[in-house]
């Protein structure tokens, strides 16, 4: 009885034993207490904390102080081509008598001791007179040196010397969230002092409207309003690191409403070198249209992140085609800076002269190459390559014709008409006949009318052919050649779900 009693004791304290280590061993039935969970890092990553209020103040007062005597005022009286109304036209129905000239203004920097000033081309275009006031109150005259609409900006001279000319730093090394000043006269209120931090980098507005234009802009929420354009974006040691020139705004008012946007000093220093030694701007192309490239395009290409630049098309006999660039490269770094944006390209490019190397690493078919490249002026350009060289119109019209929608990326897609190969000058290839909204292909910038060249560099012959290399391709990811009826190629990666 007493050797029963034992054993049962035993047999019970091993199902205890198992059950216990049932219950901690990862079934999910018991879950870790509040003090065995561990999240965030175990340090701050803020390295330096300032603790004496007094000495932060103190750096934007002596900024302040140092850098507002570079500030000027401009006042600029314009012609303008700006058409009456009918009601207008009712009451003064002779246009000679109508005003030809407006008055405008806004802000520059005195980048030298014998009075260039710069500031942006939009506050002295089309300038039939230009007035400078200096912070000492004292009134010049000044002349227009010379604009560069593609950066919106310009130079302009007084006469004099022993100007406080601004220390102009390397926006290369501003980062986002360090403090910055900007200064200038916003809204006619002279020597105006504003602060706030960068906000981000690399900004594209679209202001520019032409293709070669360059837009980089620095974004702070230091307050910005009409007039600070060409005024300074300052950094804490009183260096001038971007020019202001743009503003978001509600659309109505056109008041500042958080952000404001600032020229790179390394861009505006190149451009104003450029016009105040030559008049005009002698800026280098590499000759290549680009995109960004997305997760999708990283993925079909085979590169291990979204990174480097796509060119998309290539200038005919332009620097570019010279060295072996081809469509559908892509541009990883140039100089050894790592590439992410094409407005970071560009604005790099645009700081070069014609006839300066570049050194390229691109990636090809799963190859890193590396290309040498000397710039070329843009009146050496030539139409941009609409891949037509292959595109031969094809001798016989195809007999296939067959629809079929892939639900999958949404897009419906179709055999071409002889007509149609003429109309895009293009010898294979299916036509995108619709898009389903909000699909992946229509996330990706497809839409109906493109025609569908290659898939992974490949010619596609047929309908069946490009149905079937997405069937293969589950999960992974493509990428598509396409042209619309305008001639102009473009790559785009799609994954496929």
């Amino acid at each position: 009885m007493k050797s029963k009693k034992v054993l049962g004791t035993i047999s019970l304290v091993i199902i205890g034993f198992v059950f216990g280590v049932i219950l901690v061993s990862g079934f999910g039935l018991v879950r870790p207490s509040s003090a065995d969970v561990k999240i965030g890092a175990d340090e701050a990553p803020a390295s330096k904390v300032i603790v004496n209020a007094q000495e932060f103040s103190d750096v934007f007062v002596e900024v302040a102080n140092k850098v507002t005597p570079s500030i000027v005022q401009i006042r600029v009286v314009s012609s303008t081509t700006r058409q009456p109304d009918d009601g207008f036209h009712f009451f003064f129905p002779f246009r000679e008598d109508l005003p030809k000239e407006q008055q405008g203004g806004g802000s520059g920097i005195i980048i030298s001791k014998d009075g260039y000033i710069l500031t942006n081309n939009h506050v002295v275009d089309n300038a039939t007179a230009v007035t400078v006031f200096t912070n000492d109150r004292e009134e010049y005259e000044a002349v227009v040196v010379g604009t560069d609409p593609l950066t919106d900006l310009a130079v302009i001279k007084i006469e004099g010397d022993d100007f406080p000319a601004a220390h102009l730093g390397n926006s290369e090394n501003v980062k986002v969230g360090q403090w910055v000043m900007a200064i200038g006269n916003p809204l006619s209120f002279a020597s105006t002092v504003t602060a706030g931090i960068v906000s981000a980098m690399g900004r594209d507005l679209n202001l520019i409207r032409d293709s070669y234009g360059v837009e980089n802009f620095i974004q702070t929420d230091a307050a910005i309003n009409p007039g600070n354009s060409g005024g300074g974006l300052v950094d804490l040691s009183g260096s001038v690191i971007g020019i202001n020139t743009a503003i978001a705004t509600d659309g109505v008012t056109s008041r500042y409403i958080g952000y404001g946007f600032a020229i790179p000093m390394n861009l505006a220093k190149s451009v104003a070198e450029d016009l105040i030694t030559h008049g005009k701007v002698h800026r280098g192309y590499i000759g290549v249209q680009i995109t960004r490239v997305d997760a999708a395009t990283a993925k079909a290409v085979g590169l291990d992140k979204p990174r480097g630049i796509m060119v998309q098309s290539v200038v005919e006999d332009g620097a570019a085609a010279k060295e072996d660039i081809q469509p559908g490269d892509i541009i990883l770094e140039i100089d050894g800076r790592e590439l992410f944006l094409e407005n970071s390209l560009q604005s790099y490019v645009a700081s070069l002269t014609a006839g300066t190397k570049v050194k390229l690493l691109i990636y090809r078919d799963g190859e890193k190459l590396t290309r040498t490249v000397t710039l070329k002026g843009k009146e050496d350009d030539v139409d941009v390559d609409k891949a037509s060289k292959d595109n031969e119109k094809p001798k016989k019209e195809s007999k296939e014709k067959v629809e079929v929608e892939i639900k999958d990326i949404g897009i419906t897609i179709r055999s071409m008409s002889n007509d149609e190969y003429d109309k895009y000058n293009v010898k294979e290839g299916i036509l995108i006949s619709s898009v389903k909204p909000y699909s992946k292909a229509h996330n990706q910038g497809l839409f109906k009318g493109l025609v569908i060249t290659k898939i992974n560099k490949k010619k596609v012959n047929s309908v069946k052919e490009f149905e079937k290399i997405i069937n293969d391709s589950k999960g992974e990811a493509v990428l598509l050649q396409v042209i619309d009826d305008n001639g102009t190629t473009k790559f785009v990666g799609l994954e496929i779900p």
